[in-house]
């Protein structure tokens, strides 16, 4: 199947309801579309309960630096049932599966792979617990640019050093999760550029939208300002065709008959397009503001065409306000 990145045609619905018969299965992504990170979204619980009553296939692909078992285990505290999914795909996995094969398949023996590690602040509510993602690296552990063999952009809030929370360093990002500033960043990665360390981002995403309807700035920031820094990078997660394919495995069926749902146009629009799969464009989510609309209420098809011409013309098949029936 041809790319579908320059298509102009799109279907607007009011409603969820009107695309269900459309798709047997359907991939989900996370925030702005099931969740904001500490609840479900208005109705997004009730729709994927309805889905799963139709038999219909779900999985989760999110950009998350967390493990897929985490992602499931984190459902039912947001209103949510793990057994109405088929599992998760994450580029948390993928990521830390790399670093394991790369950097970690010594023995607990011998000398630990090291690394830069950019993650989360203790006590961040919003993402899972960091240590989660290191148990998956294999034996490797955080420490100074000047004897690390990589870099991880794992998270938006502090450069963490080994151990537990409250023995480990921790130095500041400075305002980067609030506003995108990256003074502080930048700093770290002069240095780690000087070492021409590779750089691995466990987390592609620029922005999202956190439970006080704010916008975060995300890790895919520090992956892109490395590259143009001239830094080896490696990024995992949407819009990388591989991780959708590997939904598409897991759901066991045909590209046509399954639908990518998300709320942005460059991960998930852009990336269902390059796999070949339909997708539904949530209104709601980090986008909003640009279509100057409020939650739940449907842009206008010219304000629609606008947005999708500036991400550089990534069209959806489909298009609805928010994910619920």
């Amino acid at each position: 199947m041809r790319l579908r990145h320059l298509a102009t045609a799109f279907h607007v619905h009011a409603s969820f309801r009107e695309i269900i018969s459309k798709y047997d299965g359907f991939i989900l992504d996370q925030f702005g579309v099931m969740h904001n990170g500490s609840v479900a979204l208005e109705g997004a619980t009730s729709l994927v309960k309805e889905l799963a009553r139709l038999n219909k296939k779900l999985i989760i692909l999110s950009n998350t630096s967390s493990p897929s078992h985490t992602t499931l285990d984190r459902l039912p505290k947001l209103g949510f049932d793990p057994n109405d999914f088929v599992g998760a795909v994450t580029s948390g996995d993928e990521a830390s599966r790399l670093i394991r094969t790369t950097y970690g398949n010594g023995d607990s023996g011998s000398e630990p792979g090291k690394f830069v590690w950019f993650t989360w602040a203790p006590g961040n509510t919003n993402a899972p617990h960091p240590l989660r993602f290191l148990e998956q690296c294999g034996n490797v552990v955080p420490g100074d640019v000047a004897d690390a063999d990589f870099v991880v952009a794992h998270g938006s809030g502090v450069v963490r050093g080994p151990g537990e929370d409250g023995e480990a360093s921790i130095q500041s990002m400075g305002s980067f999760l609030e506003d995108g500033d990256m003074s502080e960043i930048d700093k770290v990665l002069e240095q780690c550029l000087a070492r021409n360390l590779p750089l691995i981002c466990a987390n592609p995403d620029f922005v999202v939208m956190y439970s006080d309807n704010v916008i975060r700035y995300m890790p895919g920031n520090i992956a892109k300002r490395y590259e143009e820094m001239g830094g080896r990078v490696t990024i995992f997660g949407k819009p990388n065709v591989p991780h959708f394919e590997a939904c598409i495995r897991e759901l066991g069926l045909s590209k046509d008959s399954v639908a990518h749902v998300g709320d942005s146009l460059h991960h998930d629009i852009a990336g269902a397009n390059a796999a070949g799969i339909p997708s539904v464009f949530v209104t709601g989510g980090i986008h909003c503001d640009e279509l100057g609309k409020p939650k739940g209420q449907l842009p206008e098809e010219e304000s629609l065409r606008a947005l999708f011409k500036e991400s550089g013309g990534h069209t959806p098949t489909h298009v609805v306000p928010m994910f619920k029936l």
